[in-house]
C-alpha cells in the first residue's frame, strides 16, 4: 500500500473512532466542515451538462448546517460566489442571527473557471492549501464532497482532515458493471446485461450473445461504465435488424449487424455523436443491457448513508423525473416515492448499503430502479445502477431536513416536521428556458420578493432556489418546492414556473421598471 493510501485509511479510521453523530447535525455539533463541491468525474462526460461549473452550488445546502451555533463551514469554489446568493442561504437559517452565521462561514475560491476538477485546482495552489489547513481545527474537522476520487483522497491527506466519503478504491461498485455485480450478489432483480467491454467489436459480440439469451428483446441500452445522470447512455434498436437475430443468422453475423447499427443509436446526451461515443467505449468501457419495455413506467430511487460507525441509514425514496430522447436523463424528482413500492425500495436499499458497508464504504449512496406497472398498485421493480456519491436527490432532501429539523419515518417512508406534519417536495436542477438568460441573482431575488415565492419558515413550506449562478449565461435554475401535500408541492413548483415565464415574457416583462432609476445597476 502506498503512503497516500495508508495515510488516508488512518484518517478514515480516526473518523470512525471519533464519530458521534456529526451528520445528524445536533446542537452539540462542534466541528469544522470543509465543503469541496468538486465534480471529480470524467471531463468529457461533464461537458455534456449545461452550466456544469455552477453545479458546485448544489452543495450550498451545507450552509444550513450553520444553524448549529458552534459549527463552522469552509466552502471552496472555482469562482467566487455572488454575495447575494450566500445571503439568501444564511437568511434561511431558523433562529440564528445572520451575522452570527456569517462569522462562522469562510468562503474561498481558486479563481479558476477551467473545466479541471475543483479539487485539482486546490491541490495546484499551495498557498490556498495552507490557508485551508490553518482554518481547520485539528481533530475537530471533516471534509465532504460531491464525489470521491483519488484527487479527494490526496487532498484529505494533504490537509490531514478525514474525508466523509467512500475510499476511491471502492468506486468500481458505483459503475454500471460494478452495480450489476452487487445486484447479483444481493439477489436484487435487475435487467439482463453483458460483461464490461472496452472495444466496439467486443461490445457488439457481447450484445449479440445477450440477444441470443434474450430473443424477445426489442432494444438494448448501451451504457458507458462511468456515465452519470443518463448522459452516457445510448438506445440500440434491434427491431430494424430483427431478421439478423442470432437465432436466424448466428452470433457472428448478428454481431456484425449490431456493429452496423451502433452509429445510428439514439444518444441520450444532446450533441453526442457516434464518433465521440465509440472513443469513450475504449476509454471507459461499456455494457449492453436489456431495455425494460412497458406502457406505464417510472424511475424510483432510494438514498442512504453509511455512517462511520457502520450503520446504514435509509434517508429517502424518490420518483425521479426523467427527460431526454427516451426518458433516461435525470431532470428532477418528487419526494417521497409512491407508497406502492417505497418500502420495498427501502428494503433493497438497506441490502445494498450493508454490502457496501462490508466493503468499507462511507457516506452517501443511491440506487436507481425502473418500475413497470402490472395493473393497479402492482409494480415490478428492476435495479438499474448504484451511485456511490451524492446525486440529484441529495440536495433537495438535505435542504428539507435542515430547514424543517424533521425526521424520516422508515415505517411509512414519509418525512415529518418536528410537529409531525408530513412533508413533500418537487425538485429540479433543470428548469431552463432561453428567456431566462440574462437574469442576474438580483433579478431573481426581485422576482421572488415581488411574487412571494420564498420559503416560509413559519409554515415550513415554499420554494428554495439553487444554481442561481447558472441563470445569466445558461437560463438554467434549480429549485425545491416544499409543501404539506403532494398537490401543494406541485402547485408551488408550477407557480414558480408560471411567474418566471411571465416575468421574462418580452410582451409583459417589466424589465426592471419596479426599481427606482437611482438604484439601477
Amino acid at each position: 500500500m502506498d503512503a497516500v493510501r495508508q495515510s488516508f485509511q488512518q484518517l478514515q479510521n480516526e473518523l470512525r473512532r471519533d464519530w458521534c453523530g456529526i451528520e445528524a447535525g445536533g446542537l452539540a455539533s462542534d466541528y469544522d466542515i470543509l465543503v469541496v463541491p468538486s465534480l471529480s468525474l470524467d471531463a468529457h462526460e461533464l461537458q455534456k451538462i449545461s452550466g456544469v461549473l455552477f453545479y458546485e452550488e448544489r452543495l450550498l445546502f451545507s450552509l444550513i448546517r450553520l444553524r448549529d451555533p458552534r459549527t463552522r463551514v469552509i466552502y471552496v469554489t472555482s469562482e467566487p460566489l455572488p454575495p447575494l446568493v450566500i445571503d439568501y442561504y444564511l437568511q434561511l437559517l431558523p433562529g440564528i442571527p445572520f451575522s452570527h452565521a456569517r462569522d462562522r462561514l469562510l468562503l474561498l475560491s481558486t479563481c479558476d473557471s477551467s473545466l479541471k476538477p475543483l479539487t485539482q485546482k486546490i491541490l495546484e495552489r499551495p498557498r490556498l492549501l495552507e490557508r485551508i489547513r490553518r482554518a481547520l481545527r485539528p481533530g475537530s474537522s471533516f471534509m465532504t464532497c460531491f464525489n470521491s476520487s483519488p484527487l479527494e483522497r490526496e487532498l484529505s491527506v494533504a490537509l490531514r482532515v478525514p474525508l466523509f466519503a467512500a475510499d476511491p478504491d471502492l468506486l468500481e461498485w458505483g459503475t454500471k458493471a460494478g452495480s450489476r455485480s452487487l445486484f447479483a450478489e444481493c439477489g436484487l432483480p435487475h435487467p439482463a446485461g453483458s460483461p464490461l467491454m472496452d472495444s466496439v467489436e467486443d461490445l457488439a459480440a457481447a450484445a449479440a450473445e445477450l440477444w441470443q439469451d434474450q430473443p424477445q428483446a426489442q432494444r438494448f441500452v448501451i451504457k458507458l461504465n462511468q456515465g452519470f445522470s443518463g448522459e452516457g447512455n445510448a438506445l440500440l434498436d434491434l427491431r430494424p435488424i430483427a431478421q439478423q437475430s442470432p437465432d436466424r443468422v448466428g452470433l457472428t453475423a448478428a454481431s456484425q449487424a449490431i456493429a452496423q447499427q451502433f452509429p445510428v443509436m439514439r444518444f441520450q446526451a444532446a450533441h453526442e455523436t457516434w464518433q465521440n461515443f465509440q472513443g469513450r467505449i475504449t476509454d471507459l468501457g461499456a455494457i449492453a443491457e436489456l431495455f425494460i419495455e412497458g406502457e406505464v413506467k417510472r424511475s424510483p430511487s432510494v438514498q442512504g448513508c453509511i455512517h462511520p460507525s457502520g450503520q446504514v441509514e435509509i434517508l429517502s425514496t424518490h420518483d425521479q423525473i426523467l427527460g431526454g430522447p427516451d426518458g433516461q436523463i435525470y431532470l428532477g424528482c418528487r419526494f417521497p416515492a409512491d407508497p406502492a413500492y417505497r418500502l420495498q425500495l427501502q428494503k433493497w436499499g438497506e441490502q445494498i448499503g450493508e454490502a457496501l458497508a462490508q466493503r468499507g464504504a462511507l457516506e452517501r449512496f443511491g440506487v436507481d430502479f425502473v418500475a413497470v406497472n402490472q395493473g393497479g398498485d402492482h409494480w415490478e421493480l428492476q435495479a438499474i445502477e448504484i451511485n456511490l456519491r451524492k446525486g440529484g436527490t441529495t440536495h433537495p432532501f438535505m435542504t428539507l431536513k435542515y430547514l424543517t429539523n424533521g425526521y424520516y419515518d422508515p415505517q411509512s417512508g414519509q418525512f415529518c416536521s418536528e410537529l409531525g406534519q408530513p412533508k413533500y417536495y418537487v425538485a429540479t436542477d433543470n428548469l431552463q428556458s432561453p428567456r431566462y438568460r440574462g437574469l442576474l441573482p438580483q433579478d431573481l431575488m426581485d422576482i421572488i420578493a415581488a411574487n412571494q415565492l420564498h420559503f416560509d419558515s413559519s409554515t415550513k413550506t415554499g420554494t428554495v432556489f439553487h444554481l442561481m449562478g447558472c441563470l445569466s449565461q445558461y437560463g438554467k435554475l434549480g429549485l425545491t418546492s416544499i409543501g404539506n401535500s403532494p398537490e401543494q408541492a406541485q402547485a408551488l413548483y408550477d407557480e414558480v414556473v408560471s411567474v418566471l415565464d411571465r416575468e421574462t415574457d418580452p410582451a409583459t416583462s417589466p424589465a426592471g421598471s419596479a426599481l427606482p432609476v437611482s438604484w439601477a445597476v
